[in-house]
C-alpha cells in the first residue's frame, strides 16, 4: 500500500444535494459494462487532478453539468431502458442535471431543495410504478 497518499486526495467538502434516485430494476452487469467500453487499459494510475469542484450548490452543478460518466454509453447500449430512466430524470419539473451513477442502472437527477425534488419523486413515481424511485439528499 506504499504511494496510496499520491493517489488519493482529501476529501472534498461538497454541499448537499438535493436529488431524485431511480432504478428501473433492470440488470446492467458492471462487467459487461466495463468490456464495452472503449478505453485503453489503464498500466499506472493517473496522478489525481488539481481541479476541485466548487463548494456553493449552483456552481457545483454547472461544474457537473460540463463533465460526464464514460460509462454511460455503453451501459446505454447494454440496457437502453438507461437513457429512457435519464430522459424521465431530464423532463422532472426542476432537474438541474441528470446522470448514471456508476455503471448503472441507478440514475440521479439533482435539485435546488428537498421540497423539489420530493414533488418530482411523486410525479415520477405516479407515471412509472415499476421504477424504484426515491428523493435523497445526497451528502
Amino acid at each position: 500500500m506504499s504511494g496510496i497518499g499520491n493517489i488519493l486526495s482529501p476529501p472534498l467538502d461538497l454541499p448537499r444535494l438535493p436529488a431524485v434516485l431511480v432504478n428501473p430494476r433492470v440488470a446492467v452487469p458492471t462487467k459487461g459494462v466495463f468490456e464495452k467500453l472503449a478505453a485503453p487499459r489503464v498500466v499506472r494510475a493517473a496522478k489525481v487532478s488539481e481541479d476541485h469542484p466548487p463548494t456553493d450548490r449552483a456552481s457545483l452543478i454547472e461544474y457537473l453539468t460540463s463533465r460526464g460518466n464514460d460509462l454511460e454509453p455503453p451501459a446505454v447500449a447494454l440496457q437502453p431502458m438507461v437513457a429512457e430512466v435519464l430522459e424521465a430524470l431530464h423532463q422532472l419539473s426542476g432537474s438541474r442535471l441528470a446522470r448514471m451513477s456508476g455503471s448503472g442502472a441507478t440514475c440521479f437527477a439533482l435539485f435546488d431543495n428537498a421540497k423539489a425534488a420530493a414533488a418530482a419523486a411523486r410525479a415520477l413515481r405516479g407515471r412509472k410504478p415499476g421504477w424504484w424511485v426515491r428523493s435523497a439528499m445526497l451528502g
